[in-house]
């Protein structure tokens, strides 16, 4: 199942040429507001410019049936099979477009309430999703758990037709302009953590909610803390059953990982080489080994991804590989930001407007850690990797059948 053009099947090559075809018609292939929602600096009015272009992209999907085509058609997709909703992502990710807003929204909401939502949350939530009217964020991380996620302590009480929610959350993507958020909280204190957690879907304009912006080293503020002070929300707005929110949680954490592994990079190989050019370190062996490297790493990341869709063709879920793919894109980004700062020499501790490419290179180099941590730390991936895909011993886990209220905070 080769993604390698001139060497795929006639069905999909057919078929990338039909994509090809329509996002010359319909995409811009350039946009300068593309990056602003996540990597860029926030100018004024640019947040705007940027919500505003990427909800009309996904309007301008969803009216020509392109919003989600893996998913089934009952649900607004093209119930295309994984290889060909690959091809859609691929060439629709070498377009500088608007659209990683909605990261969360289709790309790990959707999934879950496909999966575990109910007819009505589907029913309600899918088609304004999809049409992007709605934009959701994820209120998973905390500052106590760290990237023990089971460990969370935002509870969530039952009073009556309703859940009463406190607690803080940090690290939310795009809270700052979501309408909606998948949240996790403790709803039972006297099991082990991962069973008395629960996931609930929440209006963010709902009372209580306090969402403050985090000023990234990058200059953006696309992380928040979030608080919650007694927030009501209803029981028919949870997802799964009560108490066993660890279900839904690692359908959303797979599909995660699996978007962040397939995130094209934002240089390529080329660039890197026309950067090494221009300083003259263009023939530097060292630096050619570099860019070697870089090279490998993306036709690895291209070949994981190849085979997670060899895996769903065939019915399957995104499994442990996705942890794999999300620590070779982390990888790679970490490599890429510190090549493009070391080709510039002194040049690379240059901000805007100073800086190479309008600030790209120094950009992509303070970014990396962001991708280390989502989805997950590199850390913990390694753990999942070695546990479920090497099948070497587990990490000692003394407090995964205590009760939660007896573990020491």
């Amino acid at each position: 199942m080769s993604m390698v053009a001139g060497q795929e099947r006639p069905d999909e090559d057919a078929f990338r040429a039909e994509v090809v075809a329509w996002l010359d018609q319909h995409a811009p292939r350039d946009d300068a507001d593309a990056m602003v929602g996540s990597l860029g600096l926030s100018e004024p009015g640019a947040l705007e410019r940027y919500l505003t272009k990427a909800k009309a992209w996904q309007r301008t999907k969803y009216d020509h049936g392109w919003a989600a085509p893996g998913w089934p058609v009952a649900d607004g997709g093209r119930g295309l099979p994984p290889n060909l909703a690959a091809i859609w992502r691929e060439e629709e990710g070498k377009r500088n477009i608007t659209s990683v807003i909605f990261t969360v929204s289709v790309g790990m909401a959707g999934p879950v309430l496909l999966n575990h939502g109910t007819a009505a949350q589907r029913q309600r939530f899918i088609d304004p999703m999809l049409r992007g009217d709605e934009v959701w964020c994820q209120l998973f991380s905390e500052p106590d758990a760290g990237s023990d996620l089971a460990a969370l302590r935002t509870s969530a009480v039952r009073d009556g037709d309703q859940f009463i929610v406190n607690g803080q959350k940090v690290w939310s993507s795009g809270a700052h302009y979501s309408q909606w958020g998948i949240l996790l909280a403790r709803t039972n204190w006297d099991v082990p953590k991962h069973r008395g957690i629960t996931f609930f879907v929440v209006d963010m304009a709902s009372p209580g909610i306090e969402v403050r912006p985090l000023r990234q080293i990058t200059g953006a503020a696309e992380f928040n803390e979030v608080y919650f002070h007694d927030v009501a929300i209803p029981v028919a707005n949870v997802v799964g059953q009560v108490d066993g929110g660890w279900g839904p949680t690692m359908t959303t954490l797979t599909h995660e990982r699996t978007v962040i592994g397939r995130r094209p990079t934002k240089a390529s190989v080329a660039e890197l080489a026309a950067l090494a050019a221009h300083h003259g370190r263009g023939a530097d062996p060292l630096v050619r080994q570099q860019l070697a490297r870089v090279h490998t790493q993306m036709e690895v990341i291209r070949w994981l991804g190849a085979r997670t869709r060899a895996r769903l063709s065939q019915g399957g879920e995104p499994g442990p590989e996705s942890s794999v793919m999300k620590v070779a894109m982390a990888t790679l980004v970490s490599c890429v930001g510190d090549l493009g700062v070391q080709l510039q020499g002194a040049a690379g501790m240059l901000g805007k407007p100073d800086a190479a490419d309008d600030g790209k290179w120094v950009t992509n180099f303070l970014a990396q850690w962001g991708f280390r941590i989502a989805g997950g730390t590199d850390e913990i991936q390694r753990n999942t990797i070695g546990e479920r895909v090497l099948g070497l011993p587990g990490e000692p886990r003394l407090d995964k059948d205590v009760p939660f209220r007896d573990i020491p905070r």
